[in-house]
């Protein structure tokens, strides 16, 4: 009778699957309907799952009497993973840990592979896309001016650009992801004797400065050794000037990189400034109090809209913010411009000393920004919207600049909401610096993520020859020009696998198991950006899809691999499954494991897709 009871409510929340895609809260469901419910989950493992058809003739064709030796995985590795170098120790190693993690089974008494062994070995981390354990591959002797950096915006906050607090949190969970730049905005607190960290003109709630400096000390190195840059926005009078200077120099000491007083023709590389603290800012401007006059104002205007799936660049504004907009444009986007007095005005001895990049501030037109001076490598700093305008007549012009100079780009004001743009309209003019919000997530963060996977996640990605050497005649690389397929990837999917494992985390419905689709594409220049899907899976936690789709590029070195996993809802917005993004041009080829993220690009426990790459 109790399983009769079972299957009748089995049969009922089946049949209404499509209406019950959310958990219920547990004020909705009583605790004894939620054990009920619980024991229909099914508690897939690896091990009860048929492997796709190609692995199991790849196993066959590897295999002897059923069983792959050491000698048989390194030929398989060689052959089909693309691995030359791979050497039988290198084998054995690789089997000995899936051996270890299914000794129980009697096969096990000696150093062979069943095919079960092997298809755990496939979705193994010592199998993933990219190299693992991550290590640095780059050159890293090159100018700072030769490398895409990982930059953050507004560093401090916690949220939106108008009301949300500052705190030294945010940045320091961008120094564990491995975030390089740091933005800190400085002005005068309500006293005028010290100095905050606060996004100026705006309800935001300040941080001190040096809990600020304190949390850049403790974490600037844990990610990756490779230099922490300090861009500051300084809105400080010549006392305060001094007082930073001290504040700086007490809590960063040696590790704070000076130039001296002479200008530099290169930047340094980042191997040379291996954990160390560069400083970069323009010459001060006047402190401009423009807090109260915002305090005035009525912000209750917000109003955003979320973008559909098929918008790669997440969230967008429906309506500017007029209390922001009502700001001078230049203090709106934090790209100030300095009038010839007051870059005349004194600066501190010990300030100055700081600044071992200096920024420079924009004057006349498109050719004075981007004029490459001989005698000294410096910085310039567009919002979006000016990067998008120049490059419309100055592309090759913009390109040629960041071959010795740096450049930032940053979002522009009406993004209130913290969003981000497509940082591949920066990446593909040579900008180093391309400045995310990093609290919010989003599609424009998960490419930015995946672009920093590359290099094992250090910060800093050498930027493709394309950018740093000119083609004959002095020609010079122009993204808007469509260019021959150098390179066509080919991608299979074969399943996935991990959701039981992760379903605090991924939410889906209680009563069946999934109906998954992959959703996977290029994001590069515009000729080779492309989105595809794979056909949706019904009713399984373990989804085999087994489908090929080839991507031809024309620029590969600046391609990133989107995927997506979402799960279907007939009524309701497809449920969000896991996504990764993966730089190309370091994918392994073969048949390897891919572990996917979650929305804030957090690696979940256990998902994993099952996937091959090969290049043609």
């Amino acid at each position: 009778m109790f399983f009769m009871v079972l299957y009748s409510i089995y049969s009922h929340a089946t049949k209404h699957k499509t209406h019950t895609r959310s958990q219920p809260s547990p004020s909705n469901m009583s605790k004894q309907t939620f054990k009920v419910c619980w024991c229909f989950r099914r508690h897939f493992k690896l091990s009860d799952t048929e492997p796709p058809t190609d692995i199991k003739e790849l196993f066959n064709r590897y295999s002897d009497n059923d069983v792959m030796t050491a000698e048989n995985l390194q030929r398989f590795m060689t052959e089909i993973q693309g691995d030359d170098s791979i050497t039988k120790e290198a084998a054995e190693a690789a089997m000995d840990a899936v051996i270890k993690e299914v000794k129980h089974l009697p096969i096990f008494h000696r150093r062979v592979l069943n095919l079960d062994a092997f298809f755990r070995y496939l979705f193994s981390d010592s199998n993933r896309a990219l190299c693992f354990p991550p290590k640095v591959t780059h050159d890293m002797e090159a100018p700072l001016a030769h490398y895409f950096i990982y930059t953050g915006h507004n560093s401090y906050l916690t949220g939106n650009q108008i009301s949300s607090d500052c705190s030294v949190v945010p940045i320091i969970e961008s120094l564990k992801r491995g975030v390089r730049v740091i933005e800190l905005d400085m002005w005068p607190n309500s006293t005028k004797d010290d100095i905050d960290i606060v996004h100026g003109g705006t309800l935001t709630a300040p941080v001190k400065l040096n809990k600020c400096l304190e949390a850049i000390k403790t974490h600037a190195f844990v990610a990756s050794e490779y230099p922490v840059i300090l861009t500051l926005e300084d809105h400080l009078t010549p006392d305060l000037q001094a007082k930073v200077a001290k504040m700086v120099t007490e809590t960063f000491g040696d590790v704070l990189y000076y130039t001296g007083s002479e200008s530099m023709i290169d930047f340094p590389s980042p191997e040379s400034l291996k954990k160390r603290i560069v400083v970069s800012t323009k010459p001060p401007k006047e402190y401009l109090d423009t807090a109260k006059s915002m305090k005035e104002k009525d912000e209750g205007s917000l109003k955003t809209k979320t973008s559909s799936e098929d918008d790669p660049w997440g969230v967008e504004l429906s309506d500017p913010v007029e209390t922001y907009l009502s700001l001078d444009e230049d203090h709106k986007d934090e790209e100030f411009q300095y009038e010839e007095e007051t870059m005349k005005q004194s600066m501190e001895p010990e300030y100055k000393q700081l600044i071992a990049i200096q920024a420079k501030k924009l004057k006349g037109g498109v050719k004075d920004w981007l004029h490459d001076d001989p005698t000294a490598a410096k910085r310039i700093s567009l919002r979006e919207t000016r990067l998008e305008k120049a490059i419309e007549s100055h592309a090759t012009d913009v390109i040629r600049f960041t071959q010795r100079n740096l450049l930032r780009v940053f979002p522009k004001g009406s993004r209130v909401d913290s969003s981000n743009y497509n940082p591949l309209i920066g990446w593909s003019h040579g900008a180093q610096m391309v400045a995310f919000n990093m609290q919010t997530h989003g599609r424009s963060l998960w490419l930015m993520q995946g672009m920093f996977r590359a290099n094992g996640g250090c910060g800093y990605v050498k930027k493709p020859d394309l950018f740093l050497k000119n083609g004959p005649d002095d020609k010079i690389f122009d993204p808007k020009v469509i260019l021959p397929v150098k390179r066509t990837l080919k991608v299979k999917v074969y399943m996935g696998d991990g959701w039981h494992l992760d379903f605090k985390r991924t939410h889906f419905d209680i009563y069946s198991p999934p109906d998954f689709y992959v959703k996977i594409g290029i994001a590069g220049v515009q000729a080779d950006s492309v989105m595809k899907k794979t056909k949706i899976i019904q009713d399984d936690w373990a989804p085999k899809w087994e489908e090929e789709f080839e991507f031809p590029l024309t620029v590969p070195e600046l391609a990133l691999l989107r995927v997506e996993v979402h799960e279907y809802d007939m009524t309701e917005k497809d449920d969000f499954g896991g996504q990764t993004c993966l730089p190309v041009f370091e994918l392994r080829s073969g048949i390897r494991s891919v572990p996917l993220h979650d929305q804030k690009g957090d690696k979940y426990k256990s998902v994993k897709l099952l996937m091959r790459f090969d290049f043609v």
